[in-house]
C-alpha cells in the first residue's frame, strides 16, 4: 500500500513506528555490567566532589576579597 505524499499516516501509525524504532535502538546499546556502573558511578561522584570543592574555595576567596576592598 503506497502512501501518497500529501496523504501523511495517522497519529497512531507514527506513534507505533515511533515506539517500534526506540525498541530497535535500544536492542543496539551497549549497557554496562555491573562493575563497570559502579566505576562509572564512583568516577561520576568523584569528579563531582572535587568540582564542588572549587566552587566552594572560588566562592569563599571572592567573598573574603570582596570583604577586604568593602570594608
Amino acid at each position: 500500500m503506497a502512501v501518497a505524499k500529501s496523504e501523511k499516516p495517522s497519529v497512531f501509525a507514527r506513534i507505533k513506528r515511533y515506539f517500534r524504532n526506540m525498541i530497535q535502538e535500544m536492542k543496539k546499546v551497549h549497557w554496562p555490567n555491573k562493575r563497570d556502573l559502579s566505576i562509572y558511578t564512583a568516577v561520576v561522584i568523584g569528579v563531582s566532589m572535587v568540582i564542588a570543592l572549587f566552587i566552594w574555595l572560588l566562592d569563599s576567596g571572592i567573598n573574603a576579597l570582596m570583604g577586604l576592598i568593602l570594608n
